[in-house]
C-alpha cells in the first residue's frame, strides 16, 4: 500500500486523529513509571484496548457516554485487571491524558500544512472539553482550524455520522480532504466513507480486513507532506 509523490491531488483539507496520531497516549502512563514500574506498558495497553472497545460496545448498546468518562471506565478495567488500587495513581494518569506529549515531528508537520494553506482538523472520539485541553497543552491548538469532537454527533467512529462532521464544519467535500490516522479500523473506515486516506502505521499493524482501503501507508506523519506535494523543512526536536 503506497502512494507516489504527489499522489494526493486536489487536496484542500487535512483531517487527523487525535489519540496515537497527533498525542502519544502511551506518554500518560510512562509518566507515572515511577510508580508503575515494569507495569506501565500493559497498562497503557489495556487501558487503550478497552477505551476504544467500551466506545463501540456503547455504540451497539445505544448507550453513548462522554469520551472522559469512557476514558475513567476503561482505565478502571485496567487498574483492576492488574490488581492495582490506587486512587491518587487513577487521579494522576487521568490528569495526564489532558497532557499528552504529540510526537516529535507532529508541530512541524502542522507548521508546513498551515504556511501551504492547508485547511487543518482534528476529528476524535475525544470529548470536547478534554481534547481542547490537551491540544492547548501541546501547542496544537494554534495550528488547527478546528477540533471536532464526535460527541456533536452522539456516536463514536466509525460511524459515518462522526467523518460528515469534517465535511460539513470545513465545507469541503471528502474526496477533497486527505485524513490520517494511526488506527487501522478507523483509517479503513474512513476510506469507505470517502476520504483520501493515509494510514500512519506508527504501530506497524497489520492492515484490517474492513470495508475501505487507504491510499496511503506512512510512519511518521511527515511523510504526508510529499504525498501532498510538498516539501519537508526541518524537523521537531
Amino acid at each position: 500500500m503506497s502512494a507516489a509523490h504527489g499522489g494526493f491531488v486536489g487536496i484542500r483539507a487535512c483531517v487527523f486523529d487525535a489519540y496515537g496520531t497527533l498525542l502519544d497516549f502511551n506518554s500518560a502512563a510512562a509518566g507515572a513509571a515511577d510508580t508503575l514500574k515494569d507495569r506501565a506498558s500493559r497498562l497503557s495497553e489495556l487501558w487503550r484496548s478497552k477505551q476504544l472497545q467500551y466506545t463501540w460496545l456503547r455504540a451497539l448498546m445505544g448507550a453513548h457516554a462522554p469520551f472522559w468518562q469512557v476514558t475513567g471506565e476503561a482505565l478502571d478495567h485496567a487498574l483492576a485487571a492488574l490488581d492495582i488500587d490506587d486512587p491518587a495513581l487513577r487521579e494522576r494518569l487521568m490528569a495526564a491524558y489532558l497532557q499528552l506529549a504529540t510526537f516529535p515531528e507532529v508541530l512541524n508537520t502542522l507548521r508546513q500544512l498551515q504556511g501551504a494553506g492547508m485547511k487543518t482538523a482534528i476529528l476524535t472520539n475525544g470529548s470536547p472539553e478534554m481534547i481542547e485541553r490537551a491540544c492547548r497543552h501541546a501547542g496544537l491548538d494554534v495550528l488547527l482550524d478546528a477540533v471536532l469532537s464526535a460527541q456533536d454527533a452522539g456516536i463514536y467512529k466509525p460511524h459515518p455520522d462522526v467523518y460528515q462532521l469534517a465535511v460539513d464544519h470545513l465545507e469541503v467535500p471528502a474526496g477533497q480532504i486527505a485524513y490520517v490516522s494511526s488506527n487501522a479500523w478507523d483509517a479503513a473506515a474512513a476510506a469507505h466513507f470517502g476520504f483520501r486516506v493515509a494510514w500512519c502505521n506508527r504501530y506497524r499493524q497489520p492492515p484490517e480486513h474492513l470495508p475501505g482501503r487507504p491510499e496511503a501507508q506512512i510512519e511518521r506523519l511527515d511523510a504526508l507532506l510529499p504525498l501532498l506535494g510538498l516539501s519537508a523543512v526541518g524537523a521537531d526536536a
